[in-house]
């Protein structure tokens, strides 16, 4: 690696850890009881039951500038992989979600692929919890959590940036559960969920 890009990353990670010491919002969301699944992510577990199991609670990962460097060439690297369809537009119905095909997907299969490549990169599974989010325009959108000791940080198709999560624009709805992959846990940002769910698990 350059040593430009070395510098570049080491004074990224400095300006994140400051902002997040200094924000006046938690850097970590807080997370209450149990939610509702997402409908996507109920069927996507129908189909990919060991996508969707009890996991290991581990402690939020440290960030240090190695992990950084890995979360952002793993969020550029599968931003620009993909090619943005809907699911009508590649399944014909309103939600499914899946691991890209063929270099297309949506906000979901953006989430998945980033997360199964940081867990191969060694990220424990609890610590990249998908979270459903609701945009400045009404619309529902997938993103993925990293749960660090610095604060959670975002992993956005829609977004070139890693941000903390305050730093965003949107609004946080529920995420997946640490202790469960297949449970969701609602966010406390005293926000209605109007995105569409399953109440329970089946």
């Amino acid at each position: 690696m350059a040593t430009t890009t070395k510098t570049l990353i080491a004074a990224m990670v400095i300006a994140i850890a400051s902002a997040t010491a200094a924000a006046s919002a938690q850097p970590f969301m807080p997370t209450g009881n149990l939610s509702t699944q997402p409908v996507g992510h109920y069927e996507f577990c129908k189909r990919e039951a060991q996508e969707c199991q009890r996991i290991r609670e581990a402690a939020p990962v440290k960030l240090s500038r190695e992990l950084w460097a890995t979360i952002i060439e793993v969020n550029n690297l599968v931003n620009t992989m993909i090619t943005p369809r809907t699911d009508y537009e590649m399944w014909g119905i309103e939600e499914h979600w899946s691991y890209p095909v063929h270099g297309l997907g949506d906000c979901e299969d953006y989430v998945l692929e980033k997360r199964r490549r940081l867990i191969a990169a060694g990220i424990p599974e609890s610590n990249l919890p998908i979270t459903v989010v609701r945009q400045p325009n009404g619309d529902g959108h997938a993103v993925l959590t990293v749960r660090t000791n610095m604060g959670d940080f975002i992993l956005d198709n829609l977004e070139a940036r890693v941000l903390a999560w305050q730093e965003t624009d949107y609004r946080y709805l529920k995420r997946q559960s640490p202790k469960h992959a297949g449970m969701w846990v609602a966010i406390d940002d005293g926000r209605n969920v109007l995105v569409g769910s399953v109440s329970g698990r089946r």
